[in-house]
């Protein structure tokens, strides 16, 4: 008995026994202190620092490009133990992120400049990694006809699985894999009845970006006949490679560095995320830091900039190694009318497309006097009463549950048609939806108008007509109400988001596994979908950031990005600025980044702002990170030299977030002044000179530029300038909004400048 006693005394000294919660942790080690005794096999290492706190832990993963180390199941007990076995630089618990849920080259200028890319070869030879709900291989816009054999760098694969062969990938869709470990360690095993266990996408919002990005030419797309025309992504040649990462329960951090991990050594060229998980610091946010490995390998990686908008501070996907994407909207709509009993008529929009309603006026019923449920006015499941909404046309509120599943209530309950409005948080937004019976969404200020109709009249009546798809809609783009807005609230002195593209009512590739409306209840199916989100705009820069690789090989991420920044538009041909659908007011760059992107402007952008890993690193350095966080985010054994003044304002961002502090350096009769240093490089032809301009919208804030000049002998050469920001005290409680341009006469390099208390 006392020798078993012993044994287990040993025993709980070697390793925590615990039966409390396991969760799954992100272990990071630091490569440089393997001991000798493992050689050069880090895969045993990391499995044997694992053992000494848990005999029963498994690796789920194990990672030696976008991190090195591994993910694991532990208690919070044996994570902190973990914490402290030599090697391990950092346990962090997993994060579950959420999917940011035709015309468009039109729009864009790129079908009538085609010959602006001239290097289509090259264009077959990039390849653009998605990360995503997967892909409906089937889809038309996968046709690989006269594409050649897949690139030589090719290293990825077409992973089998539930309805899935090898046979579903081909030189288009050159790739296909699937990452569940991680989702399964928390949610359990895959319900294959529910959701194939393989790249199949049951969802459609994966096919959809993948197709928005690089899809095939398709003729006669559409949507139950709105927005007919021509299909393609905005990088129609390139290769696609698909990785599977969201599942119906959501998409977990140990699964997205699985994929990204990959993906690089996949050789894929660019990689598009239209997923996010609020923020967080970038040593612990897995984004991040999977794409700081990306950008050292030369992939540009986009992200979503988020839907929380128009909330400031509401951004996702904010480090300055990402190219985060705003959304805007078209010059299409889909118009569909209300007719009220009182003469008066309200425009919205829709794209149902089926039975119409009678020819003649039908009662109208607000929702919330057709309920017993104080949440009835927003048309949740069960909450209306069928004896008062039978035949007639239902008026419901926008917000908390799904605004096609509104509809399928107001269906279900027996109602003839719907009248969605907008309440305050989305104002004059309107999306179009596919709904399952006849409705429309219009703005706040018709929807007011509808609902003191509808309660105050007697007999309230109304009709909804459909008026099919309009084109030329102005003005255009405006900024969506729903794409998340600035300031950067991590490192406010980085502006972000960096760029607007399309995101409202887009045509593209949709799941044969799910209806338009992705409703359990919708049994149609479609080969194309219109949905919105910043989760669109993040593909078409993807896409866009291919055709730029195809033109010049040899630019780094960040002169990609710098090309798309600098040539974007802030301005319609009025000269007005862009509007933001929010306000009605003109937008910010803490709205629109640094404008909207300009695909045919930014092939030839004349200079770039370029950034190296080392430059990325400094700018980790002047956040004050600790050796153990930096090498979380680097993987790098380098520590920041004492001696060297870091600042995370003269990193080499094509645009300018001035932070204005009660502490800042440099005041002078009442003024703060605030110093920016920036490097071009050209890119255009040799013996180029450009002058600088300068312009704010504040009398409180001048803005002078050391030199005023710069003189280009060569192509590649570098030339480096310093911007003075004088702050009066006036602007303090505010903000203000600029713009520093160079310009040679052909070229003109803007960018933004936004100044904060």
């Amino acid at each position: 008995m006392i020798k078993f006693l012993l044994l287990l005394v040993l025993l709980c000294c070697c390793c925590y026994v615990s039966t409390a919660e396991k969760k799954t942790y992100i272990v990071h080690m630091a490569r440089h202190q393997i001991p000798a005794t493992f050689g050069e096999d880090h895969t045993y290492w990391f499995d044997s620092s694992l053992k000494s706190v848990s005999e029963s832990a498994e690796m789920i993963y194990t990672y030696q490009n976008v991190i090195h180390g591994f993910s694991t199941r532990l208690t919070e007990e044996e994570a902190e133990a973990l914490e402290n076995v030599p090697g391990i630089v950092s346990v962090l618990p997993e994060l579950k992120y959420e999917l940011h849920t035709t015309r468009t080259p039109e729009f864009l200028g790129l079908e009538q400049k085609g010959n602006l890319f001239p290097q289509s070869a090259g264009e077959g030879d990039v390849i653009i990694g998605i990360l995503d709900t997967g892909v409906w291989p089937e889809s038309k816009s996968f046709d690989d006809t006269g594409m050649g054999p897949v690139p030589g760098a090719w290293n990825g694969a077409c992973e089998t699985g539930t309805n899935f062969t090898a046979a579903s990938c081909n030189r288009k869709l050159i790739g296909a894999r699937f990452f569940a470990k991680g989702y399964e360690a928390t949610l359990g095993p895959i319900d294959e009845t529910k959701e194939n266990r393989s790249p199949r996408d049951d969802d459609g919002h994966g096919t959809h970006t993948s197709t928005t990005t690089g899809g095939s030419v398709v003729a006669g797309a559409n949507l139950l006949g709105y927005a007919a025309g021509s299909a393609r992504g905005m990088a129609p040649r390139a290769r696609i490679a698909v990785y599977k990462v969201c599942w119906m329960g959501g998409c977990f951090s140990s699964d997205i560095l699985g994929a990204m991990e990959k993906a690089i050594t996949d050789n894929v060229n660019v990689l598009s995320l239209s997923l996010g998980g609020g923020t967080a610091d970038y040593y612990r946010d897995s984004v991040a830091i999977g794409a700081f490995s990306a950008m050292e390998k030369g992939i540009l990686v986009s992200c979503s900039a988020g839907n929380a908008g128009p909330t400031p501070y509401s951004l996702s996907n904010v480090s300055p190694w990402i190219t985060t994407v705003g959304a805007g909207t078209l010059d299409r709509d889909f118009p569909a009318y209300v007719s009220l009993g009182n003469g008066k008529n309200y425009s919205g929009v829709s794209l149902y497309r089926g039975p119409t309603l009678p020819d003649k006026m039908l009662p109208i019923v607000y929702a919330g006097n057709a309920s017993n449920s104080t949440s009835g006015a927003l048309c949740m499941p069960g909450t209306l009463i069928p004896e008062k909404v039978k035949g007639k046309i239902v008026l419901c509120d926008r917000g908390v549950n799904a605004r096609v599943q509104k509809g399928s209530v107001v269906k279900a309950a027996g109602g003839a048609g719907m009248v969605l409005t907008n309440t305050a948080a989305n104002g004059e937004e309107l999306v179009a939806d596919a709904h399952l019976l006849p409705a429309t969404t219009v703005g706040q200020k018709a929807g007011d108008e509808i609902r003191k109709y509808v309660i105050s009249d007697s007999a309230p009546s109304a009709a909804i007509l459909f008026e099919g798809t309009k084109l030329g809609i102005q003005p255009s783009p405006v900024v969506a109400s729903f794409s998340s807005r600035g300031p950067n609230t991590i490192t406010p002195e980085i502006l972000k988001p960096d760029i607007l593209a399309p995101g409202v009512n887009i045509l593209a590739g949709w799941s044969g596994s799910v209806g338009p409306t992705g409703l359990p209840d919708d049994t149609r199916r479609v080969e194309f979908n219109i949905i919105s989100g910043t989760s669109m705009s993040c593909p078409h820069v993807s896409g866009l950031a291919a055709l730029l690789k195809a033109a010049h090989p040899d630019w780094s991420p960040a002169a990609i990005r710098s090309a798309l920044m600098t040539t974007a538009y802030t301005a319609y041909k009025n000269g007005k600025v862009l509007q933001d659908l929010a306000t009605g007011n003109p937008s910010t760059p803490f709205d629109h980044g640094a404008g909207h992107v300009d695909p045919v402007s930014a092939v030839d952008p004349g200079l770039v702002y370029d950034i190296s890993a080392d430059d990325y690193f400094d700018f980790l350095c002047a956040l004050n990170y600790t050796a153990a966080q930096i090498q979380v985010v680097t993987k790098r054994n380098t520590t920041c030299v004492p001696t060297k003044t870091y600042s995370v304002s003269n990193l080499n961002y094509p645009s300018f977030a001035v932070m204005v502090t009660s502490d800042s350096t440099g005041k002078s009769g009442g003024s703060t002044v605030v110093k920016h240093t920036r490097t071009l490089t050209n890119v255009g032809p040799a013996g180029s000179t450009y002058k600088v301009s300068t312009f704010s919208d504040s009398k409180s804030v001048q803005m002078t530029v050391e030199p005023e000049t710069l003189n280009f002998g060569q192509v590649n050469e570098k030339k480096s300038y310093t911007v003075t920001f004088t702050v009066g005290a006036m602007a303090v409680s505010s903000n203000a909004f600029g713009r520093v341009e160079w310009s040679d006469g052909k070229y003109v390099v803007g960018s933004p400048v936004a100044v904060s208390w």
